[in-house]
């Protein structure tokens, strides 16, 4: 392809997403638009079919860890720091977005409020959701991070977070990256673990919510006691 057409083509792509929005765009257009922005002069085409044909989908491509973009050919740094930034910046706006809810009162409140948290992450991520005494929200935060298939969770992390903010209530949550959202019997006796710990301090666990693929299960409404005791 000439510069010239190749302008055409850039402008072309351009006015169309203005117009249409991405509704009606391939996998392959989605990351040529994309690659624009990183790659001034250069024909994308080529490099967004080298992606698509490495990691197999475009949500894998803007999932994909940094060095693992940069093993594409002609994929520099910046065009993977581009492209893992998508990822980045749809999590914070979920997030910042339903920061605005402050006042959780139900476990689907909870979960709608939590599911933003783990928006594109590859990796098992626990997080702690801090509420006072009306349910008003003091704060969510990441209370560990493992391997694709566990967690590490820290109880004294989770203790000292709950205590840090006076909170009352406390719904924890975490991820199955590659899963279902199905409590496996080692998160059910983490959660009796942690709940012991809480319960010396006068705190609520509410809710142990476990996520994957945008779903979730509360493990309060399927029916799990925090406060059976531990298997030896």
């Amino acid at each position: 392809m000439s510069p010239i057409s190749h302008q055409g083509h850039r402008k072309r792509m351009k006015e169309r997403f203005a117009q249409e929005g991405l509704d009606h765009f391939s996998d392959i257009q989605v990351l040529e638009l994309l690659l624009f922005y990183c790659n001034p002069r250069q024909d994308t085409n080529p490099i967004a079919h080298n992606l698509l044909d490495h990691f197999g989908s475009l949500a894998q491509v803007l999932e994909a860890p940094v060095e693992e973009l940069q093993k594409v050919s002609g994929v520099g740094q910046n065009a993977a720091l581009f492209l893992h930034l998508i990822t980045e910046v749809g999590r914070y706006y979920l997030v910042n977005r339903v920061s605005q809810c402050r006042i959780l009162s139900t476990v689907e409140e909870c979960a709608e409020y939590l599911l933003p948290f783990f928006y594109g992450r590859r990796v098992e991520t626990v997080f702690l959701l801090c509420l006072d005494a009306k349910c008003k929200v003091l704060c969510c935060k990441e209370v560990g991070e493992g391997s694709v298939n566990s967690a590490g969770i820290s109880v004294r992390k989770i203790v000292e977070t709950a205590l840090g903010v006076n909170a009352s209530t406390v719904v924890l949550a975490h991820n199955h990256p590659s899963g279902l959202a199905v409590p496996s019997n080692e998160d059910i006796q983490t959660t009796r673990r942690v709940n012991m710990a809480l319960q010396a301090v006068d705190i609520q666990l509410a809710d142990h919510i476990v996520v994957a693929d945008g779903d979730y299960v509360s493990m309060a409404q399927s029916g799990h006691r925090f406060d059976v005791p531990l298997l030896i």
